[in-house]
């Protein structure tokens, strides 16, 4: 009996761990956002709106600007914990608008080359997903949003 107390006692610390369910709940909610304003605007249900990456705001910069600015503010600003934070949220958003979304643009292409009829006799099951990254302001909504949960939690 004391192994599930122990269990249980783990698991809610878990689920009380601001540095965890605050990111998260960000995460789920922009994303939520995003599949309600994709059922809005196609009048059809993307599941992918759900999981998938790309879109404004971006979940990625808001989940780790949130995480950065709680370290910071319960942590401190001064601590090797917060350094590593915040170049972690720096690379993410680097990544987000530059890295993907170059290979979301190459995906683009490439779709549109391969439905150009007789420029290519490749045969495609499916079209390459195009919303892979972020526009830079994608990326800095994302980043306030997260910065703002972060200070109001």
């Amino acid at each position: 009996m004391e192994g599930d107390t122990k269990g249980m006692n783990g698991f809610m610390q878990f689920i009380q761990n601001k540095y965890i369910y605050v990111p998260l709940l960000l995460w789920f909610g922009i994303q939520l956002f995003k599949l309600i304003y994709d059922l809005v605007k196609t009048k059809k249900f993307n599941f992918k709106r759900i999981i998938g990456a790309g879109g404004m705001p971006s979940s990625h910069s808001a989940v780790v600007t949130s995480l950065a600015t709680l370290i910071g503010k319960y942590e401190g600003v001064n601590t090797p914990l917060f350094a590593l934070s915040f170049a972690f949220a720096f690379v993410v958003m680097y990544d987000a608008c530059g890295v993907r979304r170059a290979a979301g643009k190459q995906a683009a292409l490439l779709n549109k080359l391969i439905e150009t009829p007789g420029l290519t006799g490749v045969q495609v099951s499916e079209k390459l997903v195009e919303v892979l990254g972020h526009t830079p302001f994608q990326v800095l909504v994302g980043a306030l949003i997260g910065v703002g949960a972060g200070l109001i939690v």
